[in-house]
């Protein structure tokens, strides 16, 4: 009777421990270490774009290669940065890889400032579409972003609280509170376009 007792006692503390929420924090860095890969996945895409988006811009507008350069040096920038899953742990990294990701953004918009000069380059089917593309992947990683951000959340939100908070102590105290992204300065105002 007693072995039956301790079995039972064994597979009620077995159910118990499973139920708590001690497998969470293991869950949820893997669902923010996802996250990231695909902010990486989409910041990939828009860089793989960005080289057929300035050649079919170079063909009609040559006179306009300041702002070609700055949009292939942008890109250049960015693809030559080390990016591993190492960089979500390191905010150091994670800004300058954001602050890289800026100056593409703020070259892109130059370059569609362009397009809004030549009508014959908006009315071209191949800029069309790559605009298409660009714009598509640029909301493709807000959502991204946004869901990166939930991942981070909900993963600090776990280890700050009990009982992950005590399970992390416990099991997990090698696993850092992660970072999240910040807008850049100046951000929150409307970006001036001039013809």
């Amino acid at each position: 009777m007693s072995g039956l007792i301790r079995i039972v006692g064994f597979a009620l503390v077995l159910t118990l421990l499973t139920a708590c929420g001690i497998n969470s924090i293991p869950t949820y860095d893997e669902a923010v270490t996802a996250a990231w890969g695909q902010v990486e996945n989409q910041y990939q895409r828009r860089a793989d774009l960005i080289p057929n988006l300035v050649n079919t811009v170079r063909g009609f507008a040559t006179q306009e290669r300041e702002t070609l350069t700055a949009v292939v040096e942008a890109r250049a920038k960015v693809s030559q940065m080390n990016v591993s899953a190492d960089i979500i742990n390191d905010p150091n990294a994670l800004a300058a890889f954001e602050k890289n990701q800026a100056a593409l953004s703020g070259a892109l918009s130059r370059l569609m400032v362009v397009v809004e000069r030549y009508p014959d380059l908006k009315s071209n089917q191949n800029f069309l579409a790559l605009q298409a593309q660009l714009e598509g992947t640029e909301n493709r990683i807000s959502v991204a972003r946004r869901d990166f951000i939930r991942s981070v959340q909900a993963y600090n939100t776990e280890i700050r609280t009990f009982p992950g908070r005590l399970w992390h102590s416990m099991m997990y105290s090698e696993l850092p509170i992660r970072e999240t992204f910040e807008a850049r300065a100046g951000a929150d105002e409307a970006p001036v376009v001039e013809f």
